[in-house]
């Protein structure tokens, strides 16, 4: 008896550029496991559209008129159901991308990035992972120590105390932009065994996804600049 068919993973296109939106509808649907379900030019016509269209994945652009990638991610963070929020950018230090990381977002891209990162990134979030690379993260610690405690005197955090020995590692490799693959190398372990870390590691300090654990092992000193 054949196995059913898993239906495809659906995105939802957000750029003010046409051509820029043809050439990622272009490439996801030449995937047999990817689909695009719909697009808009800003961010108010994609929160209308995205109202009425189911999704699984958003690429997000951040600068748009009327209504931009950042405020629109924010805002789709609150929904009971939200999808899950690429934020896509031109620039390799761009405060917007930053900003919709912090909203909710769930991976950070440039627009140059090759289509197999792309479709990974798209793969990886819908699994339920975020997509931190070792250079957004080496990013994200510089933009964030401005305004973050300096590590060596930051206060004991007691989000740590209920981690084990084995989630406090694991959180320190999060923290340096290491990849659950990478992580499991590391350990010796399987990916899945990563996963269940993970998982714990969100539950236990109450962290929304990778990117805040990025963070909070930076603010609390486990990864140093």
């Amino acid at each position: 008896m054949s196995q059913p068919v898993p239906e495809p993973i659906r995105v939802f296109l957000v750029d003010d550029q046409d051509l820029v939106r043809a050439g990622f509808r272009m490439l996801i649907d030449s995937q047999p496991d990817l689909t695009v379900v719909g697009e808009a030019g800003d961010g108010g016509e994609a929160l209308e559209r995205l109202a009425v269209t189911r999704c699984d994945v958003v690429l997000m652009d951040v600068r748009m008129p009327r209504l931009d990638g950042v405020e629109a991610t924010r805002r789709l963070a609150t929904w009971p159901t939200a999808p899950q929020v690429i934020v896509l950018t031109t620039f390799d230090l761009d405060e917007y991308a930053f900003a919709a990381l912090r909203a909710g977002a769930a991976a950070f891209l440039l627009k140059d990035a090759t289509p197999e990162t792309l479709l990974d990134a798209i793969r990886t979030v819908h699994a339920g992972d975020s997509v931190v690379a070792p250079s957004t993260t080496r990013r994200l610690l510089d933009h964030f120590a401005a305004v973050l405690p300096d590590p060596s005197s930051a206060a004991p955090d007691s989000r740590l105390d209920t981690l084990t020995d084995r989630e406090r590692e694991t959180l320190v490799l999060v923290g340096r932009g290491l990849t659950n693959a990478e992580i499991a190398a590391e350990f010796v372990v399987s990916e899945a065994t990563v996963k269940t870390h993970i998982g714990r590691l969100l539950s236990k300090t109450a962290s929304r996804d990778r990117v805040q654990l990025v963070v909070l092992a930076y603010e609390t000193g486990l990864v140093g600049t």
